[in-house]
C-alpha cells in the first residue's frame, strides 16, 4: 500500500533491519529492558515528525518516558484526568522518575495555529485541543501584538513551554512530588534549524543554550530573551 508516494514497505524493511542488525547484536541489552524500565526523565514534547527525543538527547531505549501531542501541551487538572496526566502520574508514582522536561520546538505548526486560529476551521478537534494554550495566546496578544508573525511564532513557542510548566506544577501528582522535593521540572526549546537546545533559567527568566566549558562541564550561555 502506498499513499502520496510513500511506500509502507519501507517501514517493513526497517523493521526487518532492526530485528536482524540492531536487536540481534544487542540481545543482552534488550533482554534487560524486557525485565522492566527505570527511565531517567519524563520527556513531554510535540508530535512533530521532525522531533526525535532519543536522537536529540542521545539516549538509549529505556531512558526517556515520552509523552507526545500537538504543541507539547499538559492540560490543566480536572475531575476527568487527561491521558497526559495519567501518564505523568504513572511515571512519578509507578516508576519513581525524578525529572520532567517539557520541550517545545521552532517552526511548530500547533503554535502557528494558536496565533492564527482562523486557519483551523477544517480541524475542529485541533482547535478544541489548542484551548489548552489560550493562556499562551493571551500573553502574545498582551505583550507582542505589534510584532510580526515570525517573531511572534518564535516567542509563542517559548511562552507556551512556560505556560505548560505552570499546568504541570498544578497536577496533584506533580505538586506532591514538588512539595517533597522529589522531582525537578525543566523547560526546553529545540531549534530545528541549528540543532541548539535552549534551557529555561528561572533566575534570568530566559532560555539559554547549553555550552560545554573548557573543563568539559556544562554551562548556560546568553540566550533567548522575552522582553516584556
Amino acid at each position: 500500500m502506498s499513499w502520496r508516494g510513500f511506500d509502507v514497505h519501507k517501514l517493513h524493511h526497517g523493521l526487518h533491519q532492526f530485528k536482524t542488525e540492531v536487536h540481534a547484536i544487542n540481545e543482552e541489552f534488550f533482554g534487560q529492558l524486557a525485565q522492566g524500565q527505570t527511565p531517567d526523565a519524563v520527556f513531554i514534547t510535540c508530535s512533530d515528525s521532525r522531533i526525535v527525543p532519543s536522537l536529540l538527547t542521545q539516549t538509549d531505549p529505556g531512558q526517556l518516558f515520552i509523552v507526545r501531542n500537538a504543541g507539547n501541551i499538559v492540560p490543566p487538572h480536572t475531575d476527568a484526568s487527561s491521558g497526559e496526566e495519567a501518564t505523568i502520574e504513572y511515571a512519578l508514582e509507578g516508576l519513581n522518575v525524578k525529572n520532567i522536561i517539557i520541550c517545545g520546538h521552532t517552526k511548530c505548526g500547533a503554535m502557528a495555529g494558536v496565533l492564527q486560529p482562523e486557519k483551523l476551521t477544517n480541524m475542529p478537534s485541533v482547535e478544541k485541543w489548542l484551548v489548552h494554550a489560550q493562556k499562551t495566546k493571551g500573553i502574545i496578544d498582551q505583550h507582542y501584538a505589534d510584532l510580526d508573525f515570525d517573531y511572534q511564532h518564535s516567542v509563542v513557542v517559548q511562552e507556551n513551554v512556560l505556560v505548560q510548566l505552570e499546568n504541570l506544577r498544578a497536577l496533584p501528582c506533580v505538586a506532591r512530588k514538588l512539595w517533597k522535593r522529589e522531582v525537578e521540572l525543566h523547560g526546553w526549546v529545540y531549534e530545528i534549524e541549528t540543532g541548539e537546545v535552549y534551557v529555561y533559567d528561572p533566575i534570568d527568566e530566559e532560555f539559554e543554550p547549553i555550552r560545554h566549558g573548557r573543563d568539559g562541564s556544562l554551562e548556560l550561555a546568553d540566550g533567548l530573551s522575552m522582553p516584556r
